[in-house]
């Protein structure tokens, strides 16, 4: 189970959104932010790019901006959820202290899914 405050990303190769477990037992998820690729855009390489591209350039900005929430202190323990590639693709992005502090990954789409089944996918 996670601990109070845990972090909870829930991503694909688009969006992101953030939620904050308010609970002291169990999950009560409560959202934060919504991450997009307009967040982490670079207007010189959006204009050439591919799908591929911009999922992959969106998944390292997720994980730069993860890695520096990590090291700003700003994040103890994460759940990570993303559809499969996005996944590996954070996953080459993590930080070494980012890696020591994520306490369940899950590999599934659940972008756009309400608190309760991302709550579901974490049980």
């Amino acid at each position: 189970m996670l601990s109070r405050n845990a972090l909870v990303v829930v991503a694909d190769g688009h969006t992101a959104t953030l939620f904050r477990n308010r609970a002291r037992h169990g999950l009560d998820l409560e959202q934060t932010r919504h991450l997009t690729q307009q967040d982490f855009a670079d207007a010189e390489l959006e204009a050439n790019s591919t799908r591929d591209v911009d999922e992959a350039a969106f998944a390292a900005g997720l994980a730069h901006f993860l890695n520096d929430l990590v090291l700003r202190q700003k994040a103890d323990e994460l759940a990570v959820i993303a559809d499969p590639t996005t996944l590996g693709q954070l996953r080459k992005k993590y930080h070494k202290q980012l890696q020591q502090r994520i306490a369940k990954e899950v590999a599934k789409t659940l972008t756009g899914a309400d608190r309760t089944a991302v709550a579901n996918a974490l049980s």
